[in-house]
């Protein structure tokens, strides 16, 4: 889509914010740059101050060190004492006030450098201490050299005394009134400076104030209307109502989307059209292939009965002629003891003959979501023997090993002849995958709640990334007998065990202690609870 002529004469939206911004910005660091000045001023002018009153807090203890000098050196006067005596007693006195005068020069010297910051004559007042403590310091070298002479006159003495008290007081007193001075102009100024800094905050505030008023009825607040527009268009727009013209007046970047917006609703308009046409078809159809469906689910339903019912007759049929079998094997065995073998393998044979019906019928009833179980008290070794009984001679017959562990007295609380199904479905998928091992196993490990009952074989195992979907419905193996059966074995046993309370996992390869030399392997731990009666 080709620009406009005219957005090439027109400074952009962001161009212009840019700006603004620009302006704004450099107001806010010309205003930082005053503030960091006027904070560096004012914290150099307090560290004078501060400097001051230190000096002057030495100055002070220079008065408490010469009073006690005047006092000793008196003293000493008035009791006649020798020269190496007064010598003694006035050098500790002396050495402080030496290390006083050592601090206040360092003090000054210090001060005369920062009063460059201040100006000339704070420079020139500031080192004109010096001089008055270089007086003192004199004074007090003069005192000392006097006191050390061996005269023992008593008014020579007190005259060296009383020249350094005459001296020294008012020089003293003129050092901290200087300092006093000092310390009060350096405050004034500090006062000066705040209202500068007020001043020229004010000047600040109302500047960026009239700056901010104008970028806002300027620039802002005109933009918000026309995206207040734009709100408007695209609320119409999302309710259908693709009647929206929305004025172009300058070709900014709103501008450009305010033109978008009118070729997006007219596109719109002319869309909604073409939907509302597919979308009649569309429910012709729709209404074609419902009726269809309907009749299709209509069948299903009739077949899916057929089904249960044609279950329910062979049920019937199968087991009517099979109860007279039952009755008649059990009276002849009864009746004719020389071939109670034969009639006992005949009812045996219809015992199992009428449990793969039972059978039958469980599976049927899975499938149309009919599943019950019948919970009850039942022995585990009457349990394994009759499915290690109904998957020997499949056993045999495909050359395999069947070892049966030896299976604890122990009462189980399930649903006996669907576990039953469950163990000789597992015996029966590993002689579908595993013959190659040519060994299948059950056993047993009880503990004080449940059971754990392991069938193992030692075939090729399972693929690491087929075991975790073992248990899904539909999932089948991936070997030579890949496609035999529909996948529901072992998520039907995986249903039929939880809902009795227990657990299946499979786990390949074998664990160590249950894997020979060479073997892969697979074991399937089913764990039931334990009757608790």
């Amino acid at each position: 889509m080709s620009r406009s002529p005219l957005s090439t004469r027109v400074l952009s939206l962001k161009a212009r914010l840019g700006i603004g911004a620009a302006i704004l910005g450099a107001g806010t660091l010309v205003t930082a740059l005053i503030l960091v000045s006027g904070l560096n001023e004012v914290s150099t002018r307090l560290s004078t101050a501060l400097e001051a009153e230190t000096r002057m807090a030495r100055y002070s203890s220079l008065s408490q060190q010469a009073a006690t000098f005047l006092v000793i050196t008196t003293e000493m006067i008035q009791s006649g004492q020798s020269r190496a005596v007064r010598r003694d007693r006035i050098a500790p006195v002396t050495d402080r006030l030496r290390s006083t005068f050592a601090q206040l020069n360092a003090d000054t010297e210090t001060a005369v450098n920062r009063a460059q910051e201040i100006g000339l004559d704070a420079q020139s007042r500031v080192a004109t201490q010096s001089l008055g403590l270089a007086r003192m310091q004199a004074l007090l070298e003069n005192t000392e050299t006097g006191l050390g002479t061996d005269t023992g006159d008593a008014d020579e003495l007190r005259a060296y005394i009383d020249s350094f008290a005459s001296g020294f007081d008012p020089l003293l007193s003129q050092a901290v009134n200087n300092e006093i001075r000092f310390r009060n102009e350096i405050l004034t100024g500090i006062d000066d400076l705040r209202k500068r800094l007020a001043l020229a905050a004010l000047v600040i505030a109302l500047v960026t104030l009239a700056l901010v008023a104008a970028f806002y009825l300027g620039l802002v607040r005109p933009q918000f209307a026309r995206l207040d527009r734009l709100r408007d268009a695209a609320q119409r727009i999302g309710q259908e109502d693709f009647a929206v013209a929305l004025p172009v007046m300058r070709m900014d970047e709103i501008g450009q989307i305010s033109a978008e917006t009118n070729r997006m609703a007219t596109a719109l308009a002319d869309r909604r059209q073409e939907v509302q046409s597919e979308w009649a078809r569309l429910n012709e159809t729709i209404r074609e292939r419902t009726e269809a469906l309907r009749a299709a689910n209509a069948t299903l339903e009739e077949i899916d009965t057929n089904r249960r019912r044609f279950f329910a007759d062979v049920s019937h049929e199968l087991r009517t002629p099979l109860t007279v079998i039952l009755m008649e094997a059990q009276i002849g065995r009864k009746s004719t003891p020389e071939a109670a073998d034969a009639f006992a393998t005949i009812e045996t044979r219809a015992a199992r003959l009428n449990r793969r019906i039972d059978d039958l019928l469980r599976i049927a009833r899975s499938d149309s979501g009919q599943l019950g179980l019948e919970l009850q008290d039942t022995p585990l070794p009457g349990l394994t023997e009759q499915a290690i009984a109904e998957i020997r001679a499949e056993t045999e017959n495909a050359g395999l090993d069947l070892r049966v562990g030896a299976m604890p007295q122990v009462v189980l609380h399930c649903d006996p002849n669907w576990v039953r199904q469950v163990l000789v479905g597992l015996m029966r998928n590993a002689i579908r995958h595993a013959r190659s091992g040519g060994v299948v196993q059950l056993s047993a490990e009880p503990d004080a709640e449940q059971i754990t009952l392991q069938v193992i074989d030692h075939g090729p195992g399972i693929a690491p990334d087929q075991l975790p979907r073992i248990f899904d419905r539909f999932e089948q193996g991936k070997g030579a007998d890949a496609g035999k059966g529909f996948g529901l074995g072992l998520a039907l046993a995986r249903w039929v065990i939880e809902e009795q309370g227990g657990t299946i996992t499979a786990e390949s390869p074998l664990p160590a202690p249950l894997r020979p030399a060479g073997v892969t392997g697979t074991v399937i731990s089913v764990c039931l609870p334990r009757a608790t009666g």
